[in-house]
């Protein structure tokens, strides 16, 4: 079916229905209502649920995949859209992704596919710059924040155990003196999750703060109660707060423990990249390891995770696999040792097309203009009668509570209404409305838009 396979032309008819239907949808992301149309069984019957016994062409399949799966799409690339801390998609990063689907080279070794892992080399290079991280410090490309912080969490894993004298890369873990984790009672499960499959369990929760910040002194006595190798993960942006672990503080109880220190910072960490905003994280370069995602601040597709290592040894030991065929590189850190995966995409490279794009200054105007509209968000909803806004709203999530009314029912309203959209949740005993504020494009009209949107829902 289509071109003869192999041949020049089988690519283009595809290729071209595909950036048409792209563009159409992207054309109308401005003014299209948020929530699905149709629900998976709906899009399960429109895409056919017998595989076929006899093939189509290939831009016939595209068309036909468009036509079905659209009703069922979440417009998340909308401006209004503040469900989760899910950012949209910058033209030039959404192109370079394009490219590197052209391209399909396996970005394992960076001695085998230079090109694009040179891209990628200058991404990570330029992010840990941005957030201010230390000289010589390693940063690898995830599928997201929860796997950087698995391989992050691995290094930290081998270098505690290795001060015990303890190779966990030989002898496992079973056997193995017991590393003691300890996280803010509000840290993301994403931690847990990680955690859990590096055999290390749940962590010990150290008190926190009416804004979900760890407390120090809760955080020195319950290192005092440790005896052994010990990891600290400390979070940059509570997921409903937007705040921040105090990091001068909590690193140097943990310095005076001997433990680790990982920065769960998926979204949060990116304030260090604003001169106004990094305050925030005060401190935050001295930890050792760092876990952040593109995809939420900078605006990148997916997958866009980010892990970062201040002491590459670690991270190596960690992820290092060797074969007979596989061409070791003769000089820096391959792509294979910074992750977890050999065969990968190269998925560094829209970062680099975005924070290209950008520039400095650019990622500067783009995180404060994140926070900006967050608080705009909050100076409106806390104008409505009824309406509290519970945080401090320090960067882009604000957590709203409507008095005499539950959340989930304001959030079926916008779902209904369709002009903007806000995920319910629960925070401090209390029903609330989450919105995050991540996508580029929510300006003062997206803003007010989703305002007016609250003020139907209320009545």
């Amino acid at each position: 079916m289509g071109g003869a396979s192999g041949s020049d032309d089988e690519y283009r008819a595809p290729l071209e229905t595909a950036a048409t239907l792209s563009r159409a949808w992207l054309d109308g992301v401005a003014a299209r209502a948020i929530v699905p149309e149709s629900d998976i069984e709906a899009v399960k019957d429109a895409l056919g649920r017998e595989l076929p016994g006899t093939g189509a062409d290939a831009d016939e399949v595209v068309a036909a995949l468009a036509a079905a799966i659209e009703p069922g799409l979440m417009t998340m690339q909308s401006s209004r859209f503040f469900g989760w801390v899910i950012g949209g998609t910058a033209p030039a990063a959404l192109a370079a992704d394009w490219l590197v689907s052209a391209w399909d080279q396996n970005a394992a070794l960076r001695e085998v596919t230079p090109g694009v892992n040179a891209a990628e080399e200058l991404a990570g290079e330029w992010v840990c710059q941005l957030l201010g991280l230390p000289g010589g410090t390693v940063a690898g490309f995830t599928t997201g924040a929860t796997t950087a912080n698995l391989v992050a969490l691995a290094a930290a894993r081998h270098a505690v155990l290795a001060g015990v004298g303890w190779d966990d890369a030989v002898e496992g873990i079973q056997g193995a003196p017991r590393i003691r984790v300890l996280a803010g009672e509000e840290h993301h499960p994403s931690v847990d999750v990680a955690l859990r499959v590096l055999g290390l369990g749940r962590p010990v929760d150290v008190a926190a703060d009416a804004e979900g910040r760890m407390v120090p002194e809760a955080l020195e006595a319950a290192l005092a109660d440790v005896d052994g190798p010990a990891i600290v993960c400390l979070q940059a942006g509570n997921i409903h707060s937007g705040a921040s672990d105090p990091f001068e503080a909590s690193i140097d109880l943990a310095r005076a423990a001997s433990a680790w220190v990982h920065v769960d910072g998926a979204f949060g960490l990116w304030a260090a990249a604003s001169p106004r905003l990094r305050r925030l994280v005060e401190g935050v370069e001295r930890a050792d390891s760092w876990a952040t995602d593109a995809h939420k601040t900078l605006n990148v597709p997916y997958d866009a995770g980010i892990v970062a290592v201040a002491e590459p040894s670690h991270l190596v030991a960690a992820m290092t696999m060797h074969a007979a065929y596989l061409p070791a590189a003769e000089s820096g850190v391959d792509p294979a040792d910074r992750v977890l995966e050999l065969s990968r995409r190269a998925r560094g490279v829209p970062s680099y097309a975005a924070l290209r794009a950008l520039g400095r200054d650019g990622v500067v105007a783009l995180v404060d203009g994140l926070a900006d509209a967050a608080a705009a968000l909050a100076d409106g909803l806390r104008a409505m009668p009824g309406v509290e806004v519970l945080n401090e709203v320090c960067f882009t999530q604000v957590c709203a509570a409507f008095h005499g009314r539950e959340a989930a029912e304001i959030a079926r309203a916008l779902d209904a209404d369709g002009a903007a959209l806000a995920h319910p949740s629960r925070w401090h005993g209390r029903d609330v409305l989450r919105f995050s504020v991540s996508n580029r494009s929510t300006d003062a009209a997206a803003v007010e838009t989703a305002l007016d949107a609250v003020r139907r829902a209320l009545g």
